[in-house]
């Protein structure tokens, strides 16, 4: 537990400080990776190569295309894939990481940008690149001194803040984050459409207005929807009947096969747009707890579709 504290404390004070470090080249990096025409190229070597490939992924995740290249790969071909319009960010806090110093000329030849990131302000690498943030930590937290722990912290720290307030530069928002990633929860909330969601077709439970309650009952039945929309001759929805409509008919002792349907249906029903986003459904419901359903209804008021909570669950919107 001592150490675990120890190392803990260790780290947290090198991130307090990089953020009362902090110069004016902090800035200068972001703005120079905002206005960069091409993709922003991360490198390093060991246990920085791990934190560069970190960084790498933020960035591009938060709207800053960008891509990690190893520095030994680099100089046996992949320097290929850096053009004059990129800009490279280089991890290594000696800063005399012979891959990366050796590969710092021919990327300035290439006629890129460089940004470095050390741990040594005099280092080789430091002094060759146009812009040098400075990742300095007093100590490893390492008990022996020997293994990258502060030090690889405080650039994934740095990396992060540069990502951050680059995405803050460019007016990132929640809507971009989500197309970056449809795949995740978020993207599942914030792309997902109730047209993607919706029942359409035939899986709509639908009936006339002037169908009988016994016509309804099978529909519902038929369909598993726990209800039946019921429309106009124009296709457009009039009211909807639920289970609950079905059980109080019952407990009245209604006569299914000579009552229409629209004496008992309910005459505003819950509904949403197709093109709305499907997350905005949950809203809805919440407002009426005993609602499980809702029906999809176009700019002219006709039924397009309908969908049942569990077509939430289903697409893990909820």
């Amino acid at each position: 537990m001592d150490v675990a504290r120890s190392v803990l404390e260790i780290e947290a004070r090198a991130i307090d400080a990089l953020a009362q470090r902090l110069t004016p080249a902090f800035v200068d990096a972001v703005a120079r990776i905002r206005d960069s025409m091409g993709r922003v190229v991360v490198s390093g070597i060991g246990k920085s190569g791990h934190v560069a490939r970190k960084l790498a992924a933020t960035l591009a995740s938060t709207g800053t295309p960008a891509f990690f290249v190893h520095a030994a790969e680099a100089s046996h071909g992949d320097l290929g894939m850096i053009t004059p319009d990129d800009l490279v960010i280089m991890l290594s806090n000696s800063g005399e990481t012979d891959e990366l110093v050796m590969l710092a000329p021919h990327v300035r030849r290439q006629g890129a940008a460089l940004i470095a990131m050390t741990g040594n302000a005099k280092s080789s690498l430091a002094q060759a690149a146009d812009v040098h943030l400075d990742a300095a930590v007093d100590a490893e937290a390492c008990p022996l001194g020997l293994a990258p722990t502060a030090s690889t912290t405080a650039m994934q720290a740095l990396g992060d803040a540069l990502a951050l307030a680059l995405l803050d530069a460019r007016g990132f928002s929640a809507d971009d984050f989500a197309r970056s990633h449809p795949g995740g929860a978020l993207g599942r909330r914030l792309l997902t459409t109730v047209r993607d969601v919706m029942r359409s077709g035939d899986a709509v439970p639908r009936v006339a207005l002037d169908s009988t309650l016994a016509t309804a009952v099978v529909e519902m039945s038929s369909k598993a929807m726990g209800m039946t929309a019921v429309v106009d001759e124009q296709g457009r929805a009039a009211g909807v009947f639920t289970d609950g409509d079905l059980r109080r008919a019952i407990e009245r002792g209604t006569d299914f096969r000579s009552t229409a349907v629209r004496d008992l249906m309910s005459r505003h029903p819950r509904s949403i747009a197709p093109d709305r986003l499907a997350i905005e459904c949950v809203d809805l419901l919440e407002r009426a707890p005993k609602v499980m359903q809702l029906l999809v209804i176009d700019g002219d008021e006709k039924l397009v579709g309908a969908l049942h909570v569990h077509d939430l669950f289903r697409a893990r919107v909820l």
